[in-house]
């Protein structure tokens, strides 16, 4: 197999505005602060290590330094002030639509402002810090989310907290609901106006770009396919096939998520001449909104980018949790999402004994079953799934649609590409096998919630007639087919297959599009008006078409081949 671990998007011009390391950022930085009267701001995302810091102290000798983060109220402040979105809940907390600003001691802040009065070499460092002042050179210092996850795993407190041995899940938390998203509102300001940006991903080996290269980057990019960096995590059901077909470590025990097509969590990698510069994906998401989308999916969703497509291995492994997705009434009400959690599987693989288990079977009566939920939750029985829910085998290519509310989970020996809509962290397991968490504790289990939101009228009939393979063939000719296979009614997402050995031609319409190859070795992307360079893109890689691309084509590398791929966009 050819899957890309490691995709980068090659961008044209700025070969000397990068700075592949240590003493190239020296070079430059030295160069530029020669004053002695000189004020630097360095900005920097949530989860960034005082290794820049002592980087920047090291570089610019700084006669004073400010540390940022001390215009912010204290932890238990933030703590008494977060409270109500954090909730007790170990998953889940409600999101917090304010601003960085909020949680900001404006009498603290004010005494900064004053001692940048001071005739000195100053450096003002951290989360916020053009808060105090944007200075005479301003930087910023970038992390992906999935980055600080892996951090929080390694001990790392979320901000002003001493929460290092805390349980993940709940630093998590925290970040999603909270931290992250008031980050990002900041980052927002800063596109326009940084001098330079420092790629901090990889420890002790920083790099930098100009703010005009970071601009120029992101504007070529949403004018051409791209695949988003993907990365692969175990779990305690995971299975053996990404193994093989990714290239993954064979030592691993298993591996059961990757997320290939998630802008929120994935990087982009940025290649300047011979030099890798890793950003957060959501960069693109937040500096170019409108072409990256297209106008009518910005007026929908804002800066957010509403597909998500990953992958789920239990080939070899074990059943996922039962669970349902919350209604849209109930996610606005309870968590403060502006839209669900509507998925789909797609299934890419199959073995023996592999299926999905969706619906409720006929004449289900819900007492009997939350009574049983309930005792198997507390240890008193084990819950009988095939008592109460449908179990439908599974063959490749079929394709199985889950609107919220449907109670559902992929069996063994699948291999599922999971299409959906963004909100991933809202699944409400109803009962996950009587096992436990990689990290020894038993996984959350929320039945109060997935009770409120079971629709207990999807039953047997209900679910064969509107989504099992809900196949339609909207066009089909002697070398090309084009099929569509979901979503359900209920969903905003609309998902297309093609099947073809020759050259197809497709149109935006003005949204963006999310695709997967699910069959054949190789295809490439083109435009029609050579707008871009030829894209190829091997078996299991999701990439996505910006909307500002407008037509593109896509056909086998190897003359006659017959490939599929899966589209998916959002729907009218």
């Amino acid at each position: 197999m050819n899957y890309n671990k490691y995709p980068e998007i090659k961008i044209n011009g700025f070969d000397h505005e990068v700075y592949k390391d240590k003493n190239e950022i020296k070079k430059k930085l030295d160069y530029l602060s020669l004053e002695k009267e000189f004020c630097l701001t360095v900005e920097c995302y949530l989860g960034i290590d005082d290794e820049i810091l002592e980087m920047i102290c090291d570089i610019y000798k700084p006669e004073i330094v400010l540390r940022s983060e001390d215009i912010f109220f204290d932890k238990d402040t933030l703590n008494q002030m977060m409270k109500s979105h954090l909730t007790d809940d170990r998953v889940r907390g409600v999101m917090y639509y304010g601003k960085m600003e909020d949680f900001i001691d404006y009498h603290k802040l004010q005494v900064m402002k004053e001692k940048i009065q001071s005739q000195q070499r100053i450096l003002i460092y951290g989360v916020g810090a053009s808060f105090i002042s944007r200075g005479d050179l301003y930087i910023y210092c970038d992390l992906s989310r999935w980055e600080i996850q892996c951090r929080y795993r390694q001990g790392m407190p979320n901000f002003k907290q001493d929460n290092d041995k805390e349980d993940i899940l709940i630093k998590n938390k925290r970040g999603f609901f909270i931290e992250w998203r008031i980050a990002d509102k900041q980052k927002i300001k800063m596109f326009n106006d940084i001098d330079f940006l420092i790629d901090s991903h990889m420890k002790n080996q920083p790099k930098m770009i100009t703010g005009n290269a970071l601009r120029e980057g992101l504007k070529q990019i949403v004018k051409q396919p791209f695949r988003l960096v993907p990365y692969f995590d175990p779990g305690v059901w995971g299975g053996q096939w990404m193994k093989e077909v990714c290239g993954l470590n064979q030592n691993e025990k298993n591996y059961a998520w990757s997320f290939d097509g998630v802008p929120e969590e994935n990087s982009l990698y940025l290649k300047y001449n011979e030099t890798r510069i890793e950003i957060p994906a959501m960069d693109l998401v937040l500096y170019r909104p409108k072409e990256l989308l297209g106008m009518k999916n910005y007026c929908r969703f804002g800066a957010e980018f509403p597909i998500r497509f990953d992958f789920l291995d239990t080939i070899q492994g074990q059943n996922l949790s039962l669970q349902v997705h919350p209604l849209t009434e109930y996610i606005k009400s309870h968590f403060g999402m502006t839209y669900t959690q509507d998925e789909s599987y797609y299934i890419l693989d199959c073995e023996e004994g592999g299926g999905v288990y969706l619906g409720l079977k006929e004449n289900v009566c819900p007492e009997d079953m939350i009574h049983d939920l309930e005792d198997a939750q507390v240890g008193k029985s084990s819950f009988d799934a095939d008592r109460y829910i449908n179990f439908f085998p599974a063959k490749k290519h079929d394709h199985f649609l889950i609107p919220a509310g449907t109670v559902h989970c992929s069996s063994s020996q699948c291999m599922v590409l999971e299409i959906s809509a963004t909100p991933y962290i809202f699944t409400f397991k109803l009962w996950d096998w009587n096992r436990l968490g990689l990290d020894g504790l038993p996984r959350p289990i929320h039945i109060e919630d997935g009770i409120q939101n079971i629709q207990w009228d999807r039953q047997t009939q209900w679910v064969k007639d509107n989504l099992v393979n809900q196949i339609e063939v909207i066009h089909d000719q002697q070398d090309y087919l084009e099929e569509k296979t979901g979503l359900h009614e209920f969903e905003f997402i609309e998902t297309r297959r093609f099947t073809s050995n020759k050259k197809t031609y497709h149109s935006c319409e003005d949204s963006v599009h999310m695709l997967n190859l699910v069959e054949g070795s190789e295809a490439v992307i083109e435009s029609p008006q050579q707008l871009f360079d030829p894209f190829i893109v091997h078996y299991a890689e999701t990439f996505i078409i910006p909307a500002a691309v407008k037509e593109y084509t896509i056909r086998p590398v190897q003359e006659e081949e017959l490939i599929k791929f899966v589209k998916a966009y959002v729907r009218n």
